[in-house]
């Protein structure tokens, strides 16, 4: 009898890796990313099979919300967009990229007001959560239970006790921190509070590797906030090395209603309700003649819209690329599109911080700077603080701005929220931005980056192989 169970535990354990090898080959995946996973399994079962239930298994084909609740909610955005036709000709082709994977569509007259830090950004939120009238609509990667999260906590909470609506969803994996006691504060008052694909067993596996890194905040329909800072102490504070530099934008005009329509997309997804009506798009009278797209990135779905239209972006630049990103762990076709844009004579600028707030980031993030710079591209390293900024600038009138991260997992798992401005006046101010961080960074030379040690060298080499899971 023992030995009978034996071949069937282990007749059973065969066909499941065997089954799930199928599962691999038969999603077409990309033959680097196939194979390894393929390998593992059959030399090392049990890590690979671990492996594979958190990290592998590919969702993409599956639809988080509805098609039809999707419609309802993104039409009064699509009726109120402006005409491609619009835009200046040469970035017609990337604004109908955009519009074909993920149906983004131009908003026209919106004015964009950035934070460089958590300081001015919190204290800008907090007094419009205040004026709140009708709404109010949080969404956070990181909402921390700490002195920030709870300053804004009970601004939310006296809000929703004067009768305003307030939702609130947070990321389950990037609010791991946020204490029970914390949450049910907020429910207590009469807030809404769910998580994001909430993650526990069995589903934990299928979830843990896809979270909602979008920080958005909608008052009354009027006025948001978008961009890279999360609710926690320590983009306020700074770190133990120094500030905290990122950016967060102030949104007013008709992109509210696309952010708008990015959070009620999400919060229907969690709640399986559908939330509607005239309230939450109020008419926005434009404020500018620039244009922008709001690209909601996500891992569900055929295209992968951040990546292949920042890699498009890229590819038709003509006179610089200037990028700011806490980490840079690019997929090869970005990568290479940067390093061709150096060899071609365009001013490519990567700036980085010398110090991030993960050592094995950092070790993988220098594993590509090698090709990068014999490419030409220029590396600046923020030595005054942790640089959290997102930011792409092509030429003098493409800028992208918005939670993404230039690594995998931004482009291949998160859900993100970015926003592609066509604006000459709003690429200046940017380049401003750029320009005083750079006073605060020192330039890395070839002579000093490929004279480091060897054993700095396989190290990065080393946590590279890693980098989709970062």
């Amino acid at each position: 009898m023992p030995q009978l169970l034996t071949y069937l535990f282990v007749g059973l354990y065969s066909l499941t890796i065997a089954g799930i090898i199928a599962v691999i080959i038969a999603d077409n995946r990309n033959p680097l990313k196939t194979m390894p996973w393929i390998i593992v399994l059959v030399f090392a079962p049990v890590v690979g099979l671990v492996f594979y239930f958190f990290f592998g298994q590919n969702l993409a084909k599956r639809r988080i919300i509805p098609r039809r609740t999707r419609r309802r909610i993104t039409q009064r955005i699509e009726a109120d967009g402006a005409a491609i036709a619009s835009l200046p000709e040469r970035h017609r082709p990337l604004a109908e990229l955009l519009a074909t994977t993920i149906h983004a569509v131009p908003l026209g007259g919106s004015r964009l007001t950035p934070y460089s830090d958590g300081r001015s950004k919190m204290e800008a939120l907090l007094a419009e959560v205040a004026r709140a009238r009708h709404h109010i609509h949080v969404q956070y990667y990181i909402l921390a239970d700490d002195a920030t999260g709870r300053s804004l906590r009970d601004a939310l909470v006296a809000r929703a006790r004067e009768g305003v609506e307030v939702r609130v969803l947070y990321d389950d994996v990037g609010s791991v921190s946020a204490s029970r006691r914390f949450l049910e504060s907020m429910r207590a008052a009469g807030i809404e509070v769910r998580s994001f694909l909430h993650v526990q067993f069995p589903r934990f596996t299928s979830k843990v590797n896809y979270r909602n890194h979008r920080k958005i905040v909608i008052v009354d329909g009027r006025v948001a906030f978008f961009g890279g800072m999360n609710v926690a102490d320590r983009y306020v504070e700074g770190v133990e090395w120094g500030l905290w530099r990122d950016i967060h934008f102030r949104v007013e005009g008709p992109a509210v209603a696309g952010l708008q329509a990015s959070f009620l997309s999400d919060w229907s997804a969690t709640t399986r309700r559908h939330v509607a009506g005239a309230a939450y798009y109020p008419p926005l009278a434009p404020l500018g003649d620039g244009l922008l797209q709001l690209v909601a990135g996500g891992p569900f779905g055929k295209w992968r819209a951040l990546l292949q239209a920042e890699s498009y972006a890229v590819a038709r630049a003509r006179r610089r690329i200037w990028i700011q990103t806490p980490y840079y762990l690019p997929s090869e076709v970005l990568d290479t599109a940067l390093q061709s844009a150096a060899l071609a004579g365009i001013d490519v600028r990567l700036m980085l911080p010398e110090r991030s707030d993960s050592r094995v980031v950092d070790l993988a993030s220098h594993s590509y700077l090698d090709d990068m710079m014999k490419a030409g591209v220029k590396i600046l390293l923020f030595r005054a603080g942790f640089l959290h900024s997102k930011l792409l600038l092509v030429d003098d009138d493409l800028t992208v701005v918005g939670s993404a991260n230039m690594d995998f997992r931004s482009f291949e798992h998160n859900f993100e929220i970015n926003a592609f401005v066509y604006d000459p006046s709003f690429a200046a101010r940017m380049e401003a931005l750029f320009e005083r961080d750079a006073a605060s960074c020192r330039a890395l030379s070839p002579g000093e980056w490929f004279r480091r040690p060897r054993y700095l060298r396989f190290a990065e080499s080393f946590m590279r192989l890693f980098a989709p899971l970062l």
